[in-house]
């Protein structure tokens, strides 16, 4: 069976804070360690009051400080927004207090609007050097040679994985041309996911880093006790998405009984064809879907998502998740 991880937003429900976030966060990380998840990834966005991880190389210490098996990264940084040097002394930072359990994961987007990437300085000077920042921060991570000018400090001769994200085919491209994992971004923009992972394996370069391809797709996993819990629970994440396309981000917020009546069918379209990478039901629901979504697309590891309201349920959902991955295992070892 494939290794499931986890992907966390941080997220911020109506009547939480930020504070009450991050213990809720590392909540769940505790919890994935005990079940076994891999890895507890965080991802970077800003000006969304409703997710909490834009400090991004902040939050995954405080999180790698509170666990101990469990790998802890970045899904991802979004590179144009940093200089690849401070990139590379944070996760040296991070890969030094916790050795052989940190890792790195780049993107090309902004993580957010326009405004704010204006307020951010680099990304409309750096996106387009993409591809050359990304190899520039790999060499920070290489021993410092003799009389080399500038080093990460720490960083240099360190050994953080560094994996490329996307949601397009230029990722693809780029991961496998640098010998790097890859992870697509399939829970929120599907479009692109079979041709990527085909070009990417089909293009992949060994390297000193990876010697074969390692591909991870994203999904969204709501499992409850029964269908119709999870799929109110999964409401959450519906109007979440619909509130982002009407320009109006905000705190998470609660399920509700009645999804038709809040979205029009148009914004129920998109968010269905955005959100198509979606588990959501109970357990038997859940590992009926999971174990055709895997089966079609052979990742080599899933990375699941699960925005839901309310912590308990959150945790509940995850040990599902873990539950119903340990029953595949045992039924159909040869699943992935």
């Amino acid at each position: 069976m494939i290794p499931f991880s986890i992907l966390d937003l941080a997220p911020v429900t109506e009547g939480s804070d930020a504070s009450r976030s991050f213990r809720n966060s590392l909540d769940l990380a505790r919890l994935g360690e005990r079940l076994g998840y891999r890895r507890y990834w965080l991802a970077e966005h800003h000006n969304m009051p409703g997710i909490a991880s834009a400090a991004t190389a902040v939050l995954i210490g405080h999180i790698a400080g509170g666990t101990s098996t469990i790998r802890v990264g970045a899904g991802g940084i979004m590179l144009p927004n940093h200089s690849p040097l401070q990139v590379a002394e944070q996760f040296g930072t991070l890969a030094s207090l916790y050795p052989g359990r940190v890792d790195l994961g780049l993107g090309r987007a902004p993580g957010t609007d326009q405004a704010t990437a204006r307020a951010l300085r680099r990304y409309f000077e750096g996106a387009d050097t993409f591809p050359d920042d990304v190899v520039e921060l790999l060499g920070y991570f290489e021993p410092a040679a003799p009389g080399q000018p500038v080093r990460a400090v720490p960083g240099a001769g360190l050994e953080v994985p560094v994996w490329l994200l996307g949601s397009s085919l230029f990722g693809a491209r780029l991961a496998a041309q640098l010998g790097l994992p890859y992870a697509f971004a399939s829970h929120f923009a599907p479009d692109a996911m079979d041709q990527a992972l085909a070009i990417y394996r089909r293009d992949f370069r060994p390297s000193a880093r990876l010697a074969a391809p390692h591909a991870i797709l994203a999904a969204n996993v709501v499992v409850a006790d029964t269908d119709a819990q999870a799929r109110r629970l999964f409401t959450t994440q519906q109007q979440a998405f619909v509130n982002l396309r009407r320009g109006r981000p905000g705190l998470i917020p609660p399920p509700v009984d009645d999804i038709e009546a809040f979205w029009t069918p148009s914004e129920k379209l998109g968010v269905e064809h955005a959100l198509a990478c979606a588990v959501v039901g109970d357990p038997a629901t859940a590992e009926a879907g999971l174990r055709a979504f895997i089966e079609r697309h052979r990742p080599d590891e899933l990375m699941i998502t699960a925005n839901i309201f309310d912590h308990a349920a959150r945790l509940r959902s995850f040990e599902l998740a873990a539950a119903v991955r340990d029953a595949m295992a045992n039924a159909s070892p040869a699943v992935g």
